[in-house]
């Protein structure tokens, strides 16, 4: 009879010990990325600051009830920009929501403060800590409804524009 409990609570055991999946309650990282040109701007942009190209990797920190549903999240925003002017200055950076083409409005704010690129290029590593849950959701369902760019004093409107797309 031993031998039998015994064995049973091993069968029990490694049935449990055996699942590969994770909780949904456990934090995620997915990720997208856009190709940053000027050219993509709306309408698109011409003069000095149209030289440039860049990347952003856009990555979001979410955490997940046990149903899946995101109940928490924060945004990192790594941008890499080459080619524009020197002393273009960058103020502002966002997610917004619109499909190629068609300028939308801010739906996530990476938090830009000043910065200007001395010699035209450099890395931007951005942050928001509480993103609206909702359109979070929204871009890991419809990442190509959406875009990022970055605004300058030059082009306040935007001066690099990408729509974006899910690495991860």
């Amino acid at each position: 009879m031993n031998r039998l409990s015994a064995l049973a609570a091993l069968v029990f055991l490694a049935a449990g010990c055996g699942s590969s999946s994770t909780s949904p309650s456990s934090p995620t990282k997915p990720t997208f990325t856009a190709t940053l040109l000027p050219s993509s701007e709306v309408p698109p942009i011409v003069g000095p600051e149209a030289s440039g190209s860049g990347t952003v990797t856009i990555t979001f920190d979410v955490t997940k009830d046990a149903a899946g549903t995101i109940t928490a999240a924060s945004t990192t925003f790594v941008a890499n920009l080459t080619g524009f002017p020197a002393g273009t200055t960058v103020i502002a950076g966002h997610i917004h929501k619109a499909p190629a083409g068609v300028a939308g409005g801010v739906v996530i704010s990476a938090n830009v403060s000043s910065t200007t690129l001395t010699n035209g290029s450099g890395s931007l590593v951005l942050s928001n800590a509480a993103p609206d849950i909702a359109i979070v959701q929204d871009v890991l369902n419809n990442p190509a409804n959406y875009y990022f760019n970055l605004h300058s004093t030059l082009n306040p409107g935007g001066f690099t524009r990408g729509q974006l797309s899910r690495v991860q």
